[in-house]
Order: C-alpha cells, then structure tokens, then sequence
C-alpha cells in the first residue's frame, strides 16, 4: 500500500545533530472538482512530469456511482507510479476502492471510525485550519497527516481560515507526523511555505488549469521542490 508518512529511514541520513529528520517537501495532488473520461491520459502526463505523493479524489458534487467508477479507473495508475490514492470524505467509499486513506474535513468524519474501518495501515488525514488545537487533537485521535491552510487566494473552495506559515514551523517541531499546506498554493508562491516547513503542498487548481499544461505545473513544483 502506498504511503504517504515521512520515510523513517530519512533521519538516518544524517549525523546525529544533523539535519531534522525529515525528508523534503513533496506533491500531494488533489483532483479537478469534476470528472471526464479524458482525465486519466491527462493524469498519467502529469505522474510522468514529476514525483508525486499522494493524489485525493475529491468530486464533491459527483454520485457515490461516479466517485467508485472514477476511483476504479484511477487507483492502477497511480498504483503504478507509486502514489497514494486517498479519498475525500468518505471512509464508506474509500474501503470500497480498497484506497490508501481518507482526508476527512472538519465534521465531515471520526477518525476512531475511519480507523476501525479501514485498517491501521491507512493514510487518515485531518482539516485543521489554522488551528495547533485542531491539529494536536487530530495527532492524538491517530491521524496520520494534519493539514493547514487556506494559506493563500483559492477558488476551489469557498476559505475562511488563513493562517500564518510559521505554523508549518511550529508543528514540525511538536509533532513527527507530516503536515499538509493547501489552499491557493502554485510554483511561483510555494517557497515560502516549503521553507516553513510544510512536509507537502496540496495543490489543485494551480495544476489543473495552468495556462500551458497541468504536466508543466507539475515539473515547475518538481524544479522547486528539487531546489
């Protein structure tokens, strides 16, 4: 199963004193908010432009039919690259597609219920805002990545949070579980936040509709995150 945790043999890279243990930052794709049968040649484009973590499928307004069949088209592909398929708010779903993990959003779920139903070696991912309450609760509820953000402009979804990057920061400094920096991200403003700390940018419209191709995108985050 593919994972999305930091690589415990990453802090044995470094002499003691060294280094802080983590890996560097990576990709976590999130889907188009609508499906088409052209998305998957357009997907395998985007794997073949750069390392990829993980992928969320997120089709908000879509049928549990058309997330199944979606999943199921989906998961051999990023199977064969080695990416995490996790599904958005729905653990039901993702136990069904036999899928990697579930994100589940501010009151969109129980991690304990999540967890019962899909196994230890899921991926469970929380919402946190810009709350360290949120996330320290999602940490010791067994969650296995926090993420924060709006951090900047999206119009994916409607935000009200915006918090600061020193966050990313702090909760590196707390916490060995990974944290996710989403919301408005793209190749010319993730710097900053890869800098603070962010173990990986979730990024979605940046990609999706970049003005020459998503796999352009992908390899100008490949260049920076190589950087």
């Amino acid at each position: 199963m593919a994972k999305i945790d930091l690589d415990p043999e990453f802090a044995s890279r470094f002499p003691e004193g060294e280094g802080d243990g983590r890996p560097p930052c990576q990709l976590y794709l999130i889907s188009p908010p609508a499906y088409d049968p052209g998305f998957p040649e357009v997907l395998k484009a985007v794997l073949d432009a750069g390392p990829v973590a993980a992928f969320q499928l997120r089709l908000k307004d879509a049928s549990d039919m058309e997330i199944m069949r979606a999943g199921g088209v989906l998961k051999p592909i990023l199977a064969a690259y080695d990416v995490a398929l996790i599904v958005n708010d729905r653990p039901d779903l993702a136990r069904e597609l036999d899928a990697d993990g579930v994100h589940l959003g501010q009151g969109d779920g129980d991690i304990a219920e999540a967890r019962s139903l899909l196994g230890h070696d899921a991926q469970i991912g929380v919402t946190c805002h810009d709350s360290r309450h949120l996330a320290m609760e999602a940490a010791e509820a067994g969650a296995d990545y926090v993420a924060f953000g709006s951090f900047y402009d999206t119009a994916t979804k409607e935000t009200v949070h915006r918090p600061d990057p020193s966050i990313l920061g702090w909760w590196t400094t707390v916490s060995e579980i990974p944290c996710v920096a989403i919301g408005g991200i793209s190749p010319g403003n993730a710097a900053p936040l890869v800098e603070a700390g962010a173990d990986f940018l979730a990024v979605s419209g940046a990609v999706w509709n970049h003005a020459d191709s998503p796999a352009a995108c992908v390899a100008a985050f490949a260049d920076l995150l190589r950087a």
